[in-house]
């Protein structure tokens, strides 16, 4: 079903970045902007951040996503729950339709639509993500402190992330799901570094509310933890819509924009968050998801544009 309405933007994803660009976006009172949202994604099953500003206690992305999607519904932003399934640009206008078949139109579009991170569907592994399991360093390599931790991973991604878990505890376990292959000379310096390798299936994380406790392997051992990381690599970066856009796609298959903009190179298309090439962490989500907003904004001003000839690099 097609919608006649033509909107100002589309964003396409309704995490981190794109709520936050919905807001500075609302907040202009110009504008009638989409949020088309899946429901799901990195955010919504991380339990904890620690790492925001305002937020020493932490506060859980589902609970960080409410929040927004109410922020930016009381400057008049609409929200559909639906899945964006294709994208075009046609008559200089933005296409997309979702799941459901319902077709959206667009002047510019904002594409947010982020990463997901790959890890074996194990009994008690999604209860404990970012409430004592963590998938980023950066962001929460601080939890891990002097604590007995396992990461648990694949190959080579797990045996870098385990080198860099090092820096935090000496008691730490790194078992190989997959059994996949580890270099030699990863395998050397993980023993100089004092970490523990292990290869096993793994078929349960045992917690308790959340806090892990212990991980099980298929041959009956058990791995006593206090904290956990996963890094299986392979994750999951949600390009497919930048690509049917004609925005080009990194080798790692992220998307480059306009450091400055965050404008792709597609006219009219912006990216921000985990999707773009960047440090994956939620306040730089914000962030972009502001600095796409506020260039977005002055695409769409007659007022900006006559000032500057229609050029939004024109701004010094």
């Amino acid at each position: 079903m097609e919608q006649t309405k033509v909107y100002d933007c589309l964003i396409l994803g309704g995490g981190i970045a794109g709520l936050q660009a919905a807001i500075q976006l609302g907040r202009y009172s110009a504008h009638q902007v989409l949020v088309i949202d899946a429901g799901f994604g990195r955010s919504t099953l991380c339990q904890q951040y620690h790492n925001l500003l305002g937020f020493p206690e932490g506060i859980s992305g589902q609970e960080l996503r409410n929040r927004g999607r109410r922020q930016a519904e009381s400057y008049g932003v609409e929200f559909v729950l639906d899945t964006v399934t294709g994208a075009e640009k046609r008559e200089g206008r933005f296409q997309v339709v979702t799941l459901s078949g319902t077709g959206y139109t667009g002047k510019t579009v904002l594409l947010a639509t982020g990463v997901l991170d790959r890890f074996p569907d194990v009994p008690g592994m999604v209860p404990t993500l970012g409430l004592s399991v963590y998938v980023c360093p950066d962001c929460d390599g601080y939890e891990i402190q002097d604590r007995k931790t396992v990461l648990m991973g694949a190959g080579r991604t797990g045996a870098e992330m385990a080198l860099l878990l090092a820096e935090r505890t000496r008691d730490l376990t790194y078992i190989n799901h997959e059994r996949s292959d580890v270099a030699p000379e990863l395998l050397h310096l993980m023993a100089e570094r004092e970490i523990r390798y292990e290869e096993g299936e793994i078929v349960e994380v045992q917690h308790t509310e959340g806090f892990i406790r212990s991980v099980m392997l298929k041959d009956g051992r058990s791995f006593a933890a206090e904290r956990g990381f996963i890094a299986f690599g392979g994750n999951e970066v949600h390009s497919r819509l930048a690509a049917q856009l004609g925005v080009p796609i990194s080798g790692n298959r992220h998307v480059e924009t306009d450091p400055r903009t965050k404008q792709t190179s597609v006219p009219g298309v912006w990216a921000a968050g985990d999707l773009g090439v960047h440090a994956e962490q939620v306040s730089v989500a914000m962030g972009e998801g502001s600095i796409a907003a506020i260039w977005i904004h002055k695409a769409l001003s007659p007022c900006y544009n006559q000032l500057n000839g229609g050029d939004v690099e024109d701004d010094s």
